[in-house]
């Protein structure tokens, strides 16, 4: 069994394994080479052998404790035949939905756009590096996914006025998205993932009113969904605010928290184990306070099943010595 699964499974508190969320990617300079070659950033996902190596780079530099996959969640909009494209310092692109075609993807048509996703995870899979490690297979929520679709780029913060207008192709956006994230989770366990992470990173955006429609009842279909397929099940809804009734509601493996909560509180309130938390911006100070933040967290959930992880992904300027720090002070913790 893998260290993370020892935590998950067995409730394992005397290691604490460790992974970070945008490992793979844009603050190593042999990712930035390969970048620099290829721009198009949809195309480079759907490389095998780019994306497949891309993946393993960081587990060649560091002593993490598994891979997660080089894509990103928008290839589930992208296999749904809504274009997208991805602007250097503005972020992803989509264009409008056009619904009378979205209603009649199949779902022969959907894996074969994103088949190279499922090769790229049985590659990673084979690959003697990730012995003993976990790979780790992910989606965005629903309601995540809902916003790009409709907003077409990232809200910062923000989604549009007039966002709620159409009910009617929110709920039928809602149910088509259910159904294919399914198929991207389930071909993504056949061909190696052993975990599935689901990111909700505008969770924050919703009033608690509108929690239950939008996070709580489509994150919980999936999450039973992944159970069902005996892999675990990690869910980050960031910024959502109350944990606690996130974990009561939508029943994950594993919660992973951002930087803004009270982690005292977290542990004492939270039973299951929890992933994450360190803010990625303390990996662009120094070694001084990044062991003590990093301390922080281990301290606090020394008796509680902890997976070691940030509270949003590394950050483009980080040094690459300041992560390998950071996993030689997780893995000397005692």
């Amino acid at each position: 069994m893998t260290p993370i699964q020892e935590c998950i499974l067995n409730k394992r508190i005397d290691k604490t394994p460790i992974w970070l969320m945008r490992q793979a990617g844009r603050y190593l300079p042999e990712f930035r080479k390969i970048r620099r070659l290829n721009p198009d950033f949809v195309n480079l996902c759907l490389n095998e052998n780019k994306s497949s190596r891309i993946t393993l780079q960081p587990l060649e530099r560091f002593d993490l404790d598994a891979a997660i996959i080089f894509s990103d969640i928008l290839m589930v909009p992208y296999g749904l035949g809504q274009n997208l494209i991805f602007k250097k310092k503005i972020g992803p692109q989509l264009e409008d939905i056009n619904f009378e075609k979205l209603k009649r993807i199949k779902k022969k048509e959907f894996l074969e756009k994103l088949n190279p996703v499922y090769k790229i995870v049985k590659k990673v899979k084979k690959n003697s590096i990730v012995k003993n490690k976990d790979v780790i297979g992910f989606v965005g929520a629903p309601w995540t996914l809902l916003v790009y679709m409709i907003n077409k780029t990232s809200p910062k913060n923000k989604i549009l006025n007039n966002f709620f207008k159409n009910k009617m192709l929110i709920d039928q956006l809602l149910s088509i998205l259910e159904k294919f994230l399914k198929i991207h989770i389930e071909n993504q366990v056949k061909n190696g993932a052993s975990i599935i992470q689901i990111f909700d990173s505008w969770a924050g955006l919703l009033k608690e009113k509108d929690l239950e429609k939008y996070v709580y009842l489509p994150t919980s279909n999936l999450v039973k969904f992944v159970k069902s397929l005996d892999v675990p099940v990690v869910c980050f809804p960031r910024n959502i605010k109350n944990y606690k009734k996130f974990c009561d509601e939508v029943n994950p493996d594993v919660i992973n928290i951002d930087y803004n909560v009270n982690i005292t509180n977290i542990s004492e309130k939270i039973h299951i184990p929890i992933q994450g938390g360190l803010n990625p911006n303390i990996l662009l100070s120094n070694k001084d306070d990044l062991k003590k933040e990093a301390l922080k967290y281990l301290n606090t959930f020394k008796n509680h099943p902890y997976i070691f992880n940030l509270g949003h992904g590394v950050m483009p300027k980080t040094n690459p010595k300041m992560i390998d720090y950071l996993v030689n002070i997780v893995k000397d913790f005692k």
